[in-house]
Order: structure tokens, then C-alpha cells, then sequence
């Protein structure tokens, strides 16, 4: 079947929002030219939403339910909407509405001025407290900066995707992931369309600062070896200050200066250089964890039920 564009939403507990989801982006959809479909990928609720994708998919055709066996968390869910869909053009968004379907068309047309990555920049975020506002903003500066992939700055997953890059996505199988900046590492031609972020239409956010210290760590080791090379800067910085330190400590001690005296000096050189050693083990464990996971070759999710691929 030829499908024009795909929806994939990603849901997790989420169940209140759905009905309102389904009802906003068919009424978008529904003033679009051409054929669509929402690919609805149930990351192990346990709420009762994955009921509530059955009987959207027994009620329009256009609903292609995606259920996991369990959860697999929500950049595996959107692998596999990628996996799942068959439309032109595939539009990744949120079930809780923050990303608003009306914006939907802005993308579109970008699309069909020969854009292959048109990706929504947020201008403003109502409804999050000014901890969740100065912590995002960190996050994408801190990414922009130090990864090898310059990620275009307060973007989330709501983007939609070329088929052809699409394609491509789905070759890259890492499991650790990190859509937004797949999306900016395989290039092609791309362009950002600014809209104002909603407030949550109902629930909690599934993503609390843990889960956005984990995603920052899987962007900065998926797309840097920055952490690596600090952990040198940092070796070669307090070799250098301990070489320069001895011919002064010699000093000091001759003429007999009161700051040298003891054993406390000592120690806090201990200290230090113990806790940049396990630092850096720690930094070398992030990567070689990593390499464990990928050597295993598990697959990246298990799916429960799915519509067919084709």
C-alpha cells in the first residue's frame, strides 16, 4: 500500500492523552493531500493505553498499533516506528501533546520544497518550571558544543523525516540511541521550523532529570570522545603542575616554610589524583559498557503484536 505521510508516537502510560491525540492529528491529517497513518508504538504501558490503541486500531484502519512485550524506553519506540512505517514522509512526535499536530503542515510544506530533514525548534515551553527550562537549555548547548554532530540547538524528536532518510536510520542499529542526533548525522538537506512548545494535555512527564541525565550521557558518548580526551587534559594538566611543583616544594622545605610541614599536603595530592584516576575509569567504563551491550546482539526491541511491514 502507498502511504504519503506516517505519524509515529511513541506511548507510554499515556492513556488520557490518546483519544485527544487521535482526534487532532486525523482532523490535520484530513485537510492534508494524501494518504496517512498513525503508527502508535506501546513501550509497555501499564496503564491501560495499550486497550485504548486496540480499539483506535479496530475503529480506523489508518491506526497501525506497534505493541512491545515490555518496555524498551522511548528512542527504541521510535526505532521502531521507523521500522513500522511506510509513508513517503514519517513525523515523529509526542502522545502528550506538548508537540502540537497543527504544526504538522509547517512541516509538510517544508518537505515539499525539497527539504529531507525538517525538524521543530522550540521558541517557547509553557506549562515546565524554570528548572526543566535551564536544564534543557543546558543539555542542547552542552551537545551542541562538545559532540562531533552539530545538533540544531532546542530541538526535540519532533521532526518529520524523508523516506530516504529513513532508510538510512534504520541501517544504524546501536543501541544506545540518540534519534535527534542520528537525524542531524546523516545529513541531507535539513531545516528547522520554529513553534511554540504546549503544555502537557494531561499526565506527568516521563522524563525527569534522570532520564535526561541518561539521554545527555548517551548523546555525549554516541557523538564525542570528548569525555576521553578531558580525562587526558586532565592527566597531562596535573603531571605538568606536579613537575613544576617539585623544584618549589624543594624549596620550601629547605628553608623550612610552615606550609610544607606535615603530612597534610600529602594527602590532598593523594586525593586528588585518586579521584581523577577513578573519574577516569569511570569515563572508560561508560565506553566499554557500551561495546559490551553492542557485542551481545540482542535485538533492540521484542514486539508483542504489529501490524505487517509491508
Amino acid at each position: 500500500m502507498t502511504v504519503t505521510y506516517s505519524i509515529v508516537v511513541p506511548v507510554y502510560n499515556e492513556m488520557d492523552n490518546l483519544e485527544e491525540l487521535y482526534r487532532r492529528v486525523r482532523e490535520v491529517m484530513s485537510a492534508a493531500r494524501g494518504t496517512w497513518e498513525l503508527v502508535i508504538v506501546d513501550d509497555g504501558s501499564t496503564d491501560g493505553s495499550t486497550e485504548r490503541i486496540r480499539a483506535l486500531a479496530r475503529q480506523d484502519q489508518q491506526v497501525r498499533p506497534v505493541i512491545f512485550a515490555r518496555n524498551f524506553g522511548h528512542q527504541i519506540a521510535i526505532t521502531a516506528g521507523w521500522d513500522y512505517t511506510r509513508g513517503e514522509a514519517v513525523i515523529i512526535m509526542d502522545a502528550d501533546l506538548q508537540d502540537p499536530p497543527e504544526v504538522i503542515p509547517e512541516l509538510i510544506a517544508k518537505w515539499k520544497e525539497g527539504y529531507e530533514v525538517v525538524y521543530a525548534v522550540r521558541v517557547g515551553r509553557e506549562g515546565e518550571s524554570w528548572f526543566k527550562k535551564a536544564t534543557a537549555s543546558l543539555f542542547y548547548r552542552l551537545i551542541y558544543r562538545i559532540t562531533d554532530v552539530k545538533i540544531p540547538l532546542d530541538t526535540g524528536d519532533f521532526r518529520l523525516l524523508d523516506r530516504k532518510v529513513v532508510e538510512v536510520l534504520k541501517t544504524m542499529r546501536e543501541r544506545h540511541r540518540f534519534p535527534r542526533g542520528m537525524a542531524a548525522w546523516v545529513g541531507f538537506r535539513q531545516v528547522g521550523v520554529e513553534y511554540a512548545r504546549a503544555v502537557r494535555f494531561s499526565g506527568v512527564t516521563k522524563y525527569p532529570f534522570k532520564k535526561m541525565f541518561r539521554l545527555a550521557i548517551n548523546a555525549i558518548t554516541g557523538f564525542s570522545y570528548f569525555p576521553l580526551q578531558l580525562a587526558t587534559y586532565v592527566g597531562f594538566t596535573a603531571a605538568a603542575l606536579s613537575i613544576l611543583a617539585i623544584p618549589v616544594v624543594i624549596v620550601m622545605r629547605l628553608t623550612g616554610h610552615s606550609a610544607f610541614l606535615g603530612q597534610a599536603t600529602t594527602l590532598i595530592a593523594v586525593l586528588f589524583l585518586g579521584g581523577v584516576q577513578l573519574i577516569s575509569l569511570g569515563v572508560l567504563g561508560e565506553y566499554i559498557g557500551r561495546i559490551y551491550d553492542e557485542s551481545k546482539g540482542r535485538p533492540l526491541y521484542i514486539v508483542r503484536e504489529a501490524p505487517d511491514k509491508s
